[in-house]
């Protein structure tokens, strides 16, 4: 939340339809502490806008003529001080792709584009892309450059007493704003013979996991996809809890499967970290490895409290290595944190601790 007497949010709304530049700028109208101080029709003119009246962020439609989001975002990366931008996307297949690009390039965040303004869920749209601005505008703009390096070698899986010292069976990882982008780094550097299961609650619209898992697991040595319903909890394999939904363990012949559902509906997010922690402390107890990554809020700590109640080992991200110090800090300061990792460590440190 912003606080009393600080300095208003200035945002530049950039978007081809009047339709939407209306929807988004009387969206953030009642939210304290943010400003719309201007709009633009395409990224030639978003671009002479933001260097005119110098916003603190910028949310930046995917599709556009003259020059569309992707390219207007990859422009403002390369400026000396690039200012953070929160993506406006669709739900189709393609531009789900083009989206996730953008987080790769150094985009914050995005939402999905209401079609309507009849129907539409003007609360939540108004909280989620508040909440999202607000995290944008307090990114140094040394985060902001270009993430994604060149494709890198596993880490070494060193068999022995290294591995297998707490006996677990799950990595459960949690992560949020940022997401994306920390993932493409920790992954791909898994290794192919991992002797345990990681699922990954990454929150995010329904409609994007899909696109996220065939990417993840076009650039990693482990098989990644996004979790469906009865899908068992298998070593050697990633599954990414499905957006707009929960994933929670069961059992079924013998197996411990993943289960897709709404319940809770009382969540915030979907998934959420709290639900998988807390399922996870329900099946597996002390055999879960939680890690707390990357992202906006408190969601994972709740659940963190159960799993710490069976006796689990914890992990939370370093701050200096987060695009939001928000999960791993709550995590850190209710004292639910045995280790902390920089991302660049995230995958060695997972390892060591098997």
């Amino acid at each position: 939340m912003i606080m009393k007497g600080l300095p208003r949010i200035r945002v530049l709304v950039v978007d081809d339809s009047p339709f939407m530049r209306m929807a988004i700028s009387r969206t953030l109208e009642p939210a304290a502490g943010i400003e719309v101080v201007g709009q633009a029709r395409n990224g030639i003119e978003a671009m002479e806008k933001a260097k005119a009246l110098n916003p603190d962020v910028i949310t930046l439609d995917m599709e556009m003529p003259v020059m569309g989001g992707l390219e207007t975002l990859k422009a403002i990366m390369t400026w000396p001080r690039p200012i953070p931008c929160v993506m406006v996307s669709s739900f189709t297949t393609q531009e789900a792709e083009i989206t996730l690009t953008a987080l790769d390039e150094g985009a914050i965040d995005f939402i999905t584009k209401p079609s309507s303004l009849a129907g539409m869920d003007i609360g939540r749209l108004q909280r989620d892309l508040a909440n999202k601005i607000i995290a944008a505008a307090h990114i140094a703009p040394a985060r902001l450059k270009k993430r994604i390096g060149p494709p890198v070698a596993p880490v070494p899986l060193q068999l022995g007493h290294a591995v297998g010292k707490r006996g677990i069976e799950v990595v459960c990882i949690g992560i949020s704003t940022g997401g994306p982008a920390a993932l493409q780094h920790l992954i791909p550097v898994l290794p192919a013979n991992l002797p345990v299961a990681v699922v990954v609650a990454q929150h995010m619209p329904p409609g994007f996991t899909k696109s996220m898992a065939e990417r993840l697991n076009k650039a990693s040595h482990i098989p990644v996809k996004e979790a469906e319903e009865g899908d068992i909890i298998s070593p050697g394999r990633v599954l990414l809890a499905k957006s707009g939904m929960h994933l929670v363990f069961n059992e079924k012949y013998g197996k411990n499967i993943a289960s897709i559902t709404h319940r809770p509906d009382t969540e915030n997010y979907f998934p959420s970290v709290n639900v998988l922690f807390g399922s996870a402390a329900h099946f597996f107890g002390n055999k879960t490895l939680p890690v707390v990554m990357t992202g906006m809020g408190v969601d994972g700590t709740e659940g963190l409290k159960m799993l710490k109640k069976s006796g689990a080992f914890a992990i939370a991200q370093s701050e200096e290595s987060c695009a939001v110090y928000g999960m791993p800090k709550s995590a850190i300061e209710g004292g639910l944190i045995d280790r902390v990792a920089g991302l660049e460590e995230m995958a060695s440190a997972i390892i060591e601790e098997l």
